[in-house]
């Protein structure tokens, strides 16, 4: 059993802040969860914790049944890969492979036998006798990968191991990691600030802030229906648009949204909130249509730009009486606005996100996941 239990766990290192402010997790047996959040957010702390590679300041790490707070790195069962692939560069890709078990005091034939079975899942076998500086990035990344493989570790932890690859080779990696993980059916936790990649290998995903986790869920839940604002800008590109409004008297209708420049939006959903509270609106960028006439639930705007992306194109547009810009998505074959348009941009209704002057999410608000 892999499962993993985090429990109040805080890190304060001495004479200094504390990072990481009492995180409560639990981890499933084989599943694939991924840290994600943005630079000095507590995640990559959170895993050398788990790791063993940082002094846990207070709470409990649990792996199965076993409390491991004072567990030596090497006894607690995991296996680390790091950013940077920290090959021997003298060593073969056999002997970096298999140099863990032979300190281990393995026997040579155990060593070789888990060295060719992981060569064989990375499809390395023809690099085995080649040494690091004659391999590519991806390749050494794959070695880097084995080398935790042939320990049979209970948990496999990896640390941004994709953000020193090119665009179409993370792509691959990506594609290649998620194989893995069902292989090998092992629990894994990974690590990056990188929402694209945290939304496509992620079982679950845990968003992290200021050493703290918002909230953790699938990747779809995440992306339907954020805790607060905090998690509803972060994951999604563009990033979800957000409009400062008003609530005023509901009705049995629905509730009225007042934005800057007097616009107003009528959603279906009652909100239990004094009229004239301030509020934030989220939709995002594919849950706006545009035309080019007024109409009831449209914002009147005037475009800024269009980003022709291939498949599809971004328009910016500027809201009359806001400071703010918003975004809208179009597949590249449907006629965009031009530049300097006038447009009026219809929000989706039922997929419109309310958040409150904390920034939390208001309940009811957001499109329900499947």
């Amino acid at each position: 059993m892999a499962e993993l239990k985090l429990k109040n766990l805080q890190k304060t290192y001495e004479d200094g802040p504390t990072v990481i402010h009492g995180i409560d997790l639990d981890i499933r047996d084989g599943e694939f969860m991924v840290f994600v959040g943005p630079s000095g957010c507590g995640k990559t702390t959170t895993l050398r914790m788990i790791a063993g590679l940082e002094d846990i300041s207070g709470g409990d790490l649990s792996i199965g049944q076993r409390r491991v707070n004072d567990v030596p790195a090497a006894k607690r069962g995991v296996a680390m890969v790091f950013q940077s692939y920290a090959l021997y560069p003298h060593m073969t890709v056999r002997e970096n492979m298999g140099f863990g078990l032979k300190l281990a005091k393995k026997p040579k034939a155990e060593i070789n036998e888990a060295v060719e079975r992981a060569a064989q899942v990375l499809q390395i076998t023809h690099l085995l006798e080649r040494k690091p500086k004659a391999l590519s990035g991806g390749q050494r990344q794959r070695v880097a990968i084995g080398r935790a493989i042939v320990r049979k570790p209970d948990v496999f932890l990896f640390d941004e191991p994709l953000s020193n690859l090119d665009a179409s080779l993370r792509v691959q990696m990506r594609i290649e990691l998620a194989k893995l993980h069902k292989d090998l059916a092992t629990t894994m936790i990974y690590v990056t600030h990188d929402q694209v990649e945290a939304m496509t290998l992620g079982d679950r995903i845990a968003v992290f802030n200021g050493g703290r986790i918002e909230q953790v869920g699938t990747p779809l839940e995440l992306y339907q229906q954020p805790a607060n604002q905090f998690v509803a800008g972060f994951l999604g590109s563009p990033k979800m648009n957000f409009l400062p409004a008003q609530l005023r008297s509901g009705s049995n209708s629905g509730s009225d949204i007042v934005l800057a420049g007097n616009t107003s939006i009528t959603l279906p959903q009652q909100y239990r909130l004094q009229s004239g509270s301030p509020i934030t609106l989220g939709v995002r960028p594919e849950h706006i249509a545009w035309q080019g006439q007024a109409e009831d639930n449209a914002i009147p705007a005037s475009v800024d730009l269009v980003e022709h992306l291939g498949g599809e194109q971004i328009i910016y547009a500027r809201a009359d009486g806001m400071d703010t810009q918003i975004a809208f998505s179009l597949p590249s074959k449907e006629t965009a606005p031009h530049r300097g348009e006038r447009v009026w941009l219809k929000p989706e209704l039922a997929a419109c996100h309310l958040f409150d002057a904390a920034g939390l999410a208001l309940p009811g608000s957001g499109q329900p996941y499947p």
